[in-house]
């Protein structure tokens, strides 16, 4: 949205209603008839407006992205999906606390987008109202929805069509300006995906199984940042008495809140790869015999892990994976591409935040 469309919009934009023509405490006075006509009564005084002297908030912006704003009613339509875990929060003043940094994030997501189409529409790159249809029908497909289903689903969700379809056109053009202007950026050389190969050799992705053991710091459902401080005080006292050589055991014994393994040490057994919390996985697996890791973040509260043994399993010759690890080197290099480029984006522009 241009400030030329909404040139009489300021971030608070507020009109005031009139007042009437009429004086409040004089009534109106017939004008004094011709000798030969009769007298013809003056218009009754117009009647005050409820809304007299009041200011209405018409819109208020957000955020200045260069010649673009984004509206508060905007900003509340995305947040809207994400609002739910935080409304949970019983603390009134964690969960305002834990909103407004929710609702700063995706503010920040959005002058993010709106600087990504302004680089589009700067590179003149286009998108047809049918690619718009197309991927709408494909959403549709894919969820078993026909066009009442999605408005209905669209609507529980703060969208109408019209500006879900708006959604979608940005989305298909923030991702046709990335392939356009950053992918040509991304470089990754045949000695790249060897020396990945080879560190897959050595470790990570060469174990099948692991030997865990772990120390659990119990956090409530939704914590409050004190609570969470607390849990990562413990953490960090048990792993430093780790690191001086007490055995790992034994300060789970005594500081372990999970009642089921302290008394083990906190022995959870043998796991293999897909069988433990798949955000787990990354960091379990590429630790080695003896390693310790934490604090990690769990569904009831803060783990810090050991790995006594491990299994290793014969990795594929590099012939068979090189294509598969091409294309995780060019995910990762793109994303870090387009970070770089983005920040730049920001540089060069002009951001006012009115969050408040």
């Amino acid at each position: 949205m241009s400030l030329v469309a909404l040139a009489l919009i300021a971030p608070a934009v507020v009109v005031a209603a009139p007042e009437g023509n009429a004086p409040k405490d004089k009534p109106a006075v017939p004008a004094p008839a011709p000798k030969d006509k009769p007298a013809v009564p003056a218009p009754a005084p117009a009647p005050k407006s409820p809304n007299a002297g009041k200011k209405l908030v018409v819109e208020r912006v957000v955020a200045i992205v260069n010649d673009a704003v984004i509206l508060a009613s905007e900003l509340e339509t995305r947040t809207l999906p994400v609002r739910g875990e935080a409304m949970q929060i019983t603390d009134p003043k964690e969960r305002e606390r834990r909103l407004s940094k929710l609702t700063s994030q995706v503010l920040d997501e959005m002058v993010n987008e709106e600087l990504i189409v302004q680089a589009a529409d700067a590179a003149k790159i286009e998108v047809e109202s049918s690619e718009v249809q197309a991927a709408i029908d494909e959403i549709k497909a894919n969820n078993n929805l026909d066009d009442a289903g999605l408005a209905q689903v669209l609507a529980a969700q703060g969208y109408t069509l019209a500006n879900y379809k708006q959604d979608v056109r940005r989305q298909i053009l923030r991702m046709r300006a990335v392939n356009q202007l950053v992918a040509p950026k991304v470089q990754v050389t045949e000695e790249d995906v060897q020396a990945r190969y080879n560190q897959l050799k050595r470790r990570s992705d060469a174990v099948s199984a692991v030997a865990l053991s772990h120390m659990l710091f119990k956090l409530p459902e939704h914590p409050t940042e004190q609570q969470l401080a607390e849990a990562k005080a413990k953490a960090a006292k048990a792993i430093e008495r780790v690191h001086a050589k007490e055995d790992f055991a034994k300060v789970a014994a005594e500081m372990s809140e999970d009642e089921t393994t302290k008394a083990s040490g906190g022995q959870l057994g043998w796991f293999q790869r897909g069988s433990v919390n798949p955000d787990w996985e990354p960091i379990v697996f590429s630790m080695e015999k003896g390693d310790v890791r934490g604090p990690v973040t769990g569904p009831q509260g803060l783990h810090v892990f050991q790995v006594t043994e491990v299994k290793q399993s014969e990795l594929k010759p590099y012939a068979d994976m090189k294509e598969q690890l091409a294309r995780e080197l060019r995910r990762r290099e793109m994303d870090k591409q387009t970070a770089t480029w983005i920040e730049e984006l920001r540089k060069k522009a002009y951001i006012d935040i009115k969050l408040r």
